[in-house]
């Protein structure tokens, strides 16, 4: 897969500044840690992100991926600097027909609460991500997966539906991919955090020595853990949550907390890296942040009064004619995100921009009078009142200055009348699968460095999305791009799919962005926590 690794690194490449890491000087470094044990610590990591469900079968977002990836086991994982999946608590995995995968685990694993891993619980955690099928959880990456084999103690068979399924061995990696205790969980329903903890149901690099949910964790070494990550080099390292970008900023000069995770604004960045007392890091790119748009309950959406499907597409289309994306990058981001015009990130394999040909000017400016034209032809009249929501906290305080502008392009038109709304991450997570959002912002982080990665969980009957948006089309060109060994034959593909979604416009992509962290002096392993894979490791920090 190291057509994989090289388009992550053309992202790089492409997003530039917008890739940053600051290390603060808050003292002297450390020795390196012997191989195969923990260094002294502890560390503590801060971010603003917010877990909703440790349950993988929960939960499909960056904040509680980032301590899932680091209790549970994986069959395949990545190296730090990597994005090619090896085997993690496998021994082997392959595909042993075009329709058959399969994995062969290391002997001796054991939970933390002494049950031991086997093949009964790979079968059993695909088969309950399948079956509970969360709106808010990652089962739409099990799209092509039939069925899932136990057939002996360490021998897991997954039968596939379409042969030659180029990304598998990414989403193994991915958030669909934690393996879960088939003791602990059960087998409908998703386990609440409190639970998983106390029935001490971990697998991975780390165990959890203590939980207070979106305030602190404290995980501790698992000296158990047997995967391609090897030992962590620090024992023990504290997550800290904040509600405020601006404490965590204040934290990080001050030197209490060693490295922060997601998300500084773009003005705090800005001010960190003119501190002599901070170094720049580049890392990878690859997170997109765009518009959704629900198809039942957007003006003249299916199961609305005025139902028009025309006027439904003329309603988005009109929008796509109208947002300044280089404005929005520029004004509220000062650059750290650029432009985006595609469905796959730039940078990717096919990645194209057919958004920047069919709306606005053509050149990727707004046009009012192409906008005008789209509403008038439909038989609409303007200005028409449109419900937008979007989030304040999980991506960022900069949500709000960005949303505030997108407001004010779409009405300096006067086509629009728009009516702003904010929810809170928790509860935006549950309303926006309900229905309750007509249109509202959404952010993607990659799951693994496939450009399938920016298609199937978004443009597939079984969509996290929920948007209720169906073009059998479009899952037709998905599937076929998904399970293409031809490179240049599915790069076409691969374009062709984002040409035939930019007619439909289920979402409006707006931004590209990367991987922000920033580090004490004496921590080492930040550059390796941004790599390819897109996956944070606590367990490469060390001082």
């Amino acid at each position: 897969m190291a057509k994989t690794t090289s388009a992550v690194r053309g992202a790089v490449a492409l997003v530039g500044i917008s890739a940053l890491a600051l290390t603060a000087c808050t003292g002297p470094s450390g020795g390196s840690s012997p191989s195969g044990s923990a260094a002294s610590g502890p560390i503590t990591v801060g971010t603003t992100d917010k877990v909703t469900f440790l349950d993988p079968a929960g939960s499909y977002d960056n904040g509680s991926f980032l301590v899932m990836n680091q209790i549970f086991p994986f069959l395949l994982n990545s190296k730090p600097g990597s994005a090619e999946p090896q085997p993690d608590i496998a021994e082997s995995a392959s595909f042993t027909s075009p329709k058959e995968y399969t994995v062969k685990l290391k002997s001796g694993l054991k939970w933390a609460n002494g049950d031991t891993l086997d093949s009964a619980d790979v079968k059993f955690s695909f088969d309950r991500q399948v079956k509970i099928n969360d709106p808010n959880g990652p089962a739409s990456l099990l799209e092509n997966l039939e069925s899932t084999e136990a057939k002996d103690a360490t021998t897991v068979v997954f039968h596939l539906k379409l042969e030659n399924d180029q990304t598998f061995p990414q989403v193994l990696t991915g958030p669909v991919g934690p393996i879960v205790d088939h003791n602990v969980f059960p087998a409908d329903k998703v386990m609440n955090d409190e639970d998983i903890i106390a029935k001490k149901a971990f697998a991975g690099p780390y165990t959890v020595s203590s939980y207070q949910k979106n305030q602190l964790v404290s995980f501790k070494a698992n000296p158990d853990y047997k995967g391609l990550l090897g030992a962590p080099k620090t024992d023990t390292v504290n997550l800290k949550y904040f509600s405020d970008s601006n404490n965590l900023k204040l934290e990080v000069q001050q030197g209490s907390i060693d490295v922060a995770w997601r998300s500084l604004t773009a003005t705090d960045v800005d001010s960190l890296a003119k501190d002599s007392k901070v170094a720049v890091h580049k890392g990878p790119g690859g997170e997109i942040r765009y518009i959704v748009f629900n198809f039942d309950t957007m003006p003249f959406g299916a199961k609305t009064p005025e139902a028009d499907p025309a006027k439904a597409l003329a309603v988005r289309q009109a929008m796509a004619d109208l947002v300044d994306r280089d404005a929005i990058a520029q004004q509220v981001y000062k650059g750290t995100y650029t432009p985006l015009y595609s469905y796959v990130a730039d940078g990717f394999l096919g990645a194209k921009t057919p958004l920047k040909d069919m709306y606005g000017d053509g050149s990727g400016k707004p046009s009012a009078d192409k906008a005008k034209k789209a509403l008038s032809d439909a038989g609409i009249q303007t200005p028409l009142a449109i419900n937008l929501q979007y989030n304040p906290d999980h991506y960022g305080k900069s949500s709000g200055d960005e949303y505030a502008l997108v407001k004010q392009q779409l009405e300096s038109s006067g086509l629009f009348k728009v009516n702003l709304q904010s929810t809170e991450w928790v509860t935006y997570q549950k309303d926006r699968a309900k229905d309750v959002y007509p249109m509202y912002q959404l952010g993607w982080f990659p799951d693994f460095s496939d450009p399938d990665n920016y298609l199937t969980p978004f443009f597939t009957k079984n969509s996290f999305l929920k948007n209720h948006y169906d073009n059998a089309a479009v899952q037709d060109l998905v599937a076929k791009e998904a399970t293409n060994p031809d490179k240049s034959a599915r790069e076409k593909q691969i374009q062709d799919v984002q040409t035939a979604v930019a007619k439909d416009l289920p979402t409006l992509p707006l931004l590209q962005g990367s991987q922000v962290a920033v580090a004490g002096s004496s921590v080492k392993g930040v550059e390796t926590t941004l790599d390819p894979s897109f996956k944070f490791r606590l367990g490469v920090l060390s001082k």
